[in-house]
């Protein structure tokens, strides 16, 4: 039988970089496309009442 490699419990330091990279973008985007999306949405409501002028 082989012997299995004990597996890391932790998260080395690697994979703390690794979240913080892939995170920080993202927390910084989703306020922006959250405000662009409402944007597009009034213009768009306010674009059907003239239509129906």
């Amino acid at each position: 039988m082989k012997k299995r490699r004990r597996e890391k419990k932790g998260s080395g330091i690697s994979d703390g970089i690794f979240e913080v990279l892939f995170w920080v973008p993202e927390l910084i985007l989703l306020p922006l496309r959250a405000a662009l999306w409402l944007l597009r949405g009034v213009g768009r409501v306010i674009s059907h009442m003239w239509d129906g002028i």
